[in-house]
């Protein structure tokens, strides 16, 4: 559960610095420590770390196209932004919900780059 709720953490944090970027550094730390010792954990944060990079990587691409697109890209980035946020939010609280019942939970649309 905690490495689903780090990334919460990690994006209130940096939200107003980097824009929130930093929503995969909890679970990276939670799968760093724990995944030798505990198998449930190590396949909730390296779920949690996937999920999260791959909403990073959503995110940066979409400011790749605004920037590219000298700002017309927004009119797409904006929306895309809203909908990726609260899809990450509610994802994220569902996510640790299942894992505090200890049931393993997978996300969609996660890339699988940390197996």
């Amino acid at each position: 559960m905690i490495a689903h709720l780090s990334a919460l953490l990690g994006a209130l944090v940096t939200s107003s610095h980097g824009g929130g970027f930093a929503c995969f550094v909890g679970p990276l730390i939670v799968w760093l420590i724990k995944k030798d010792s505990m198998p449930f954990v190590n396949d909730q944060a390296k779920e949690a770390l996937n999920f999260n990079i791959s909403v990073a990587i959503a995110t940066l691409a979409l400011v790749l196209l605004s920037a590219l697109t000298f700002g017309i890209g927004l009119i797409i980035a904006i929306p895309m932004w809203v909908v990726i946020g609260i899809g990450w939010l509610v994802l994220t609280i569902i996510a640790a919900v299942k894992a505090n019942e200890g049931v393993r939970y997978r996300y969609p649309f996660a890339l699988r780059l940390i197996k």
